[in-house]
């Protein structure tokens, strides 16, 4: 094979793959995993998932498992007033706390669709740090001046001028239409790739709770929401061993 095939593989196969995620999507099976992925959402109700705001997880990683599971409990009566499930997808108001996975996870690969509206701002954190940005890329958005006009899919919470700050192209759809995220996290390294366009490159994903120190080794996923309703499906996960990809 030559150098130039090989080169094409990744980008042969991320486009099909999304393509298969969004086709299974528009022909009704919502919620299916692609071969080797695990659902995070069941299409049904919010089991696996509590609530969180822009806190360090490692606040409450080692509390007692009956007082982790208190607050878990209290914060699902806030996640109730402000998220929903709707015809197989997670919809939230804008507001509230974010949507926490209660398993920690490492190194890992997550599917994701979103959709949201305009002027709305939101992201996901991996291991429990900010974030995969998701905002309104236009200008009416009124964020153009803090990097909005480059588009969704950067690491917003890395230093300015850092690799990955700023997503390498501009790739999200307009309002109305479903995105797609593929996002790679291995070690402290981040590849995103939103709607098959690989927007971010093996960047390190600057730890914003603890500035300077590495990354915790594991965490939740938070789906992160603020100014607007955002809806979510097809919310899947692959974990990857640490001695490598298999």
């Amino acid at each position: 094979m030559s150098t130039a095939s090989r080169m094409l593989l990744p980008v042969v196969f991320v486009a099909l793959l999304a393509a298969g995620v969004a086709a299974a999507a528009e022909d009704g099976r919502l919620n299916q995993p692609p071969e080797g992925f695990t659902p995070l959402f069941n299409g049904k109700n919010l089991d696996g998932w509590w609530g969180l705001g822009t806190t360090h997880y490692n606040k409450y990683r080692n509390l007692p498992p009956d007082e982790l599971e208190k607050m878990k409990e209290k914060s699902r009566e806030n996640i109730r007033k402000h998220w929903r499930v709707e015809n197989g997808e997670l919809v939230n108001d804008g507001h509230g706390l974010y949507l926490t996975t209660n398993k920690f996870y490492g190194d890992f690969e997550l599917l994701v669709d979103y959709k949201t509206v305009a002027k709305a701002d939101s992201g996901i954190y991996l291991r429990g740090i900010p974030q995969v940005q998701i905002w309104d890329y236009t200008e009416a958005g009124g964020k153009w001046g803090i990097g909005a006009d480059k588009g969704s899919g950067g690491l917003w919470n890395n230093a300015k001028g850092s690799p990955g700050k700023d997503p390498l192209v501009l790739a999200d759809k307009p309002f109305g239409e479903w995105n797609h995220f593929r996002i790679r996290m291995v070690g402290s390294k981040v590849d995103v790739w939103l709607n098959g366009k690989h927007v971010v490159k093996g960047a390190e994903l600057a730890n914003y709770f603890e500035r300077g120190k590495p990354l915790p080794p594991d965490g939740p996923i938070e789906l992160q929401t603020h100014g607007g309703e955002i809806r979510w499906r097809n919310v899947f996960i692959r974990e990857i061993p640490r001695d490598g990809d298999k």
